[in-house]
């Protein structure tokens, strides 16, 4: 039986701190958050491990992008498994700004000034389709003259990324040659763009199936494997069913705002992955039930100070 600690805040504590102090709080989803800090801090630490990080595209939209960028340019994680919206935001932000709104703003209004709304964010039609066009059909063509017919999409992201700047989550994953993969390559800007560059370009390929072999390679020869897990749909479901060939997961932490009761894979917690074998018995798991863009920063930040 251990005592429920009160906080005791002071001016200028630091991230790690505050978390320790959560740990010893015994409440609710502060408790849950500095079990996923250590989960994660020990997950970081092991030797001979593949970590995955998985995310769905909102969150790139927001400053948490910049979260993002930071662990992968820490070489934090071996693969990152994401949406194609992600490619979208991460390219469209090292050359156009997003701006605050409102989550009751007018969307008739916006509609009509060529805004469109990501919840409280906004994106003019410039900073989103006019740019990632303008870009992609730059880069399609700088690939195509370099006489590369077929592409994973990991290998697609990596010719963007080396073609960004710093700024880019795209960026740094080239440059560590950490693959980003994207089972709906189709569905957004960038997937769109790939389809329009190819009614001109009909040798073009977009290879899936290289994606899974790299995939195959890397889960069959891991020893142990972890994954920070963020939202659900079919970046979850990818990182999870890869691991049930390695009998599952050795480590799993999930922030999610998905309810479990409706049978969805976002809302579906530890436990229900270890039924299929996609997380080990033995695991160590936690869920975060919370907004990344709150959770995650904080997360990071207190990893970071005790790493």
């Amino acid at each position: 039986m251990e005592k429920v600690r009160d906080f005791e805040l002071s001016k200028g504590v630091s991230a790690g701190a505050l978390v320790r102090q959560m740990l010893a709080s015994g409440g609710f989803t502060a408790k849950n958050l500095a079990v996923a800090v250590e989960i994660l801090k020990t997950m970081l630490k092991e030797k001979d491990i593949f970590n995955f990080l998985s995310f769905p595209a909102c969150i790139i939209a927001t400053g948490t992008r910049g979260v993002v960028r930071d662990m992968v340019k820490q070489k934090w994680f071996h693969v990152l498994v994401t949406t194609c919206g992600t490619l979208d935001h991460d390219l469209a932000r090292c050359y156009r700004d997003y701006y605050h709104g409102d989550f009751y703003m007018d969307d008739k209004a916006l509609h009509k000034r060529g805004i469109s709304r990501i919840g409280n964010v906004l994106v003019p039609n410039a900073s989103y389709g006019e740019i990632i066009e303008e870009k992609m059909e730059e880069f399609l063509n700088s690939v195509y003259a370099e006489g590369k017919r077929e592409l994973a999409t990991y290998e697609l992201c990596w010719e963007i990324g080396k073609r960004l700047n710093e700024n880019s989550i795209l960026y740094w994953c080239w440059k560590n040659r950490i693959p980003v993969i994207v089972p709906g390559i189709t569905d957004g800007a960038v997937g769109y763009q790939l389809w329009l560059f190819s009614q001109d370009h009909r040798d073009l390929k977009i290879n899936v199936l290289k994606d899974e072999q790299l995939l195959n390679d890397m889960v069959w020869q891991a020893k142990k494997s972890g994954a920070l897990i963020i939202g659900g749909g079919i970046s979850k479901h990818h990182v999870l069913w890869w691991n049930l060939f390695k009998k599952g997961l050795d480590y799993a932490v999930y922030i999610t705002t998905a309810v479990e009761y409706d049978g969805s894979l976002s809302g579906a917690r530890p436990r229900e992955a270890i039924s299929w074998g996609k997380i080990r018995e033995k695991a160590k798991t936690i869920t975060v039930e919370a907004d990344a863009t709150m959770a995650l920063p904080l997360m990071y930040a207190a990893v970071l100070e005790r790493l």
